[in-house]
């Protein structure tokens, strides 16, 4: 056999004992960890990349049903690192971020159908803007079982902020919030994923417990509150099979400690 061929018949070797090795390693039940899915819009109009049609979102809930995954909230997760709750068997939570008004007239009833919790977190300067949702589809939103978090004020990446200013984006999206009838805010997601060294510090100064990133992976009780992974969930072009791969992509990043934020 000649030395390329001897080559090219150890890397293949080697690449599908990797590959073996991933598949193997996906598949080894994690100890409990709790899975935080991003969303954005959710409509039968928009082209936009984070668009997940209605019928492509109730096939996921409906294989996260069938999968025995239970949906709670942001609080019920804080709750449990307290030992203040118990989480079920198979926890999951679901995020939608900047305030859409879809959220309102299609996903909520999405979610009361399957008897689903989710949070939303609310760019607080778009509310009642066209597309945005208002502050009484808010506030009715919250007695039907969403809870409500921030997005800032303005929905500018952090990370280019000056402490000053993003000090300001955090404080008055949060007032405004709980001025305007929304219960106490404790979660909060980086606009963007940007976020700085500093950032988690400015968020405990004006009294947030949590907030998620766009970094991604699993969390448990261990992971830092302030740097929440999530898996992302854009508009899918292969159907239920793309949803299950990017669960499985989230379960190989914890698993290799990808983006792991572990508190002291």
């Amino acid at each position: 056999m000649s030395l390329k061929k001897r080559f090219w018949s150890y890397a293949v070797k080697v690449l599908l004992a990797v590959m073996v090795w991933l598949l193997y390693m996906a598949f080894i039940p994690l100890p409990q960890s709790v899975p935080i899915l991003e969303y954005h819009m959710v409509n039968t109009t928009s082209t936009e990349v984070y668009n997940v049609p209605p019928q492509e979102l109730e096939e996921q809930l409906a294989y996260l049903e069938q999968e025995g995954y239970t949906t709670i909230s942001m609080l019920d997760f804080l709750r449990a690192r307290k030992g203040k709750q118990q989480l079920p068997d198979k926890p999951v939570i679901l995020t939608f971020d900047d305030g859409y008004i879809d959220n309102y007239t299609t996903l909520l009833p999405i979610l009361e159908k399957y008897g689903m919790k989710a949070t939303v977190f609310i760019i607080t300067n778009d509310i009642g803007l066209e597309g945005y949702l208002s502050w009484d589809q808010l506030r009715d939103m919250q007695t039907r079982g969403i809870e409500i978090g921030s997005h800032t004020a303005n929905h500018q990446p952090l990370a280019n902020m000056d402490e000053a200013q993003a000090d300001d984006e955090l404080r008055l999206s949060k007032l405004l919030l709980e001025w305007n009838g929304i219960r106490t805010v404790y979660a909060f997601s980086y606009p963007n994923g940007s976020y700085s060294s500093e950032t988690p510090e400015l968020l405990k100064k004006n009294e947030y417990l949590a907030a998620v990133t766009g970094d991604a992976g699993l969390n448990s009780f261990k992971t830092d509150a302030y740097l929440l992974q999530r898996i992302n969930i854009p508009r899918p072009h292969f159907g239920l099979w793309e949803f299950r791969l990017r669960l499985l992509k989230a379960q190989l990043c914890t698993r290799l400690g990808i983006h792991q934020h572990i508190s002291e």
